[in-house]
């Protein structure tokens, strides 16, 4: 069985891209699905939300960028049930610099999960640095699906203009099935800002948008201190029970566009 792989990523620091990442795992998990996450961030925030040491592991994502490592060698168990991870270290800031000397550079990342096929994993979900660079170009050329975390703020939504590019960019070189789903983040409805962008994101990309979403919530903020997602740390929460609704809207997509004809 192919796993579905997921891109998590926006230019913008500070949209909730980690928790993301995490929290979708935790709630796949949490339906007993098989689910491996992909550190690709120097700052190892996703490796730490886990309760691990981003310079403990001897292999990191780094690592099958740069060296061509199988994925059997660098994934790791988490302490929850059918969630593992390839952590990342400091050593993928070299892979942003070394990585476009490589021949087929841009696609290093979907040949190595290619290779690793079929795999135990139901889902594989990335989690990109907050730059448009070449470690971010693998992951999306990996992907079935780039998922945009953004904030219903100025500078967050005027960033979507760069992804924009990008995904272009990607369908029409590596990956022409690269489709892409904006997640609102960190949403304050009391906020009349934040409501009138939320109406223009709505407005400007429509289907592109997922219906879910997630609010401001200060336990998201609490739960990668603790090394646990939101689903484990305080399990019934706003925060938690978005993100599973989250999931389960994104169960019923991959499922409607995995069964249409090519």
């Amino acid at each position: 069985m192919m796993s579905y792989v997921i891109a998590v990523s926006n230019e913008k620091g500070g949209v909730a891209k980690t928790t993301t990442t995490l929290s979708i795992g935790a709630a796949l998990a949490e339906q007993d699905y098989q689910v491996l996450l992909i550190d690709l961030d120097a700052q190892a925030n996703l490796t730490l939300a886990l309760g691990l040491e981003p310079g403990g592991a001897v292999l990191t994502s780094s690592d099958i960028l740069l060296e061509n490592v199988p994925f059997e060698n660098v994934w790791q168990r988490s302490e929850i049930e059918r969630l593992d991870i390839v952590p990342s270290g400091k050593k993928i800031e070299r892979a942003e610099q070394l990585l476009p000397i490589h021949l087929n550079y841009a696609t290093r990342l979907a040949d190595a999960l290619f290779a690793a096929q079929p795999t135990k994993y139901d889902f594989v979900l990335i989690d990109c640095p907050p730059a448009l660079g070449a470690v971010t170009l693998n992951a999306l050329n990996a992907a079935n699906l780039l998922i945009i975390p953004t904030q219903a703020e100025y500078f967050s939504a005027y960033a979507l203009r760069n992804m924009m590019s990008l995904i272009r960019k990607v369908r029409s070189e590596d990956n022409p099935g690269l489709a892409y789903r904006i997640l609102i983040t960190m949403l304050d409805r009391r906020n009349r800002s934040h409501r009138t962008i939320q109406n223009q994101l709505e407005n400007t990309f429509g289907e592109g948008l997922f219906k879910s979403i997630i609010e401001v919530d200060t336990k998201l903020r609490e739960s990668p201190i603790v090394g646990l997602p939101i689903t484990q740390y305080k399990t019934n929460t706003r925060g938690a029970e978005q993100y599973r609704i989250l999931a389960q809207e994104l169960i019923e997509y991959v499922k409607e566009s995995t069964q249409q004809p090519s």
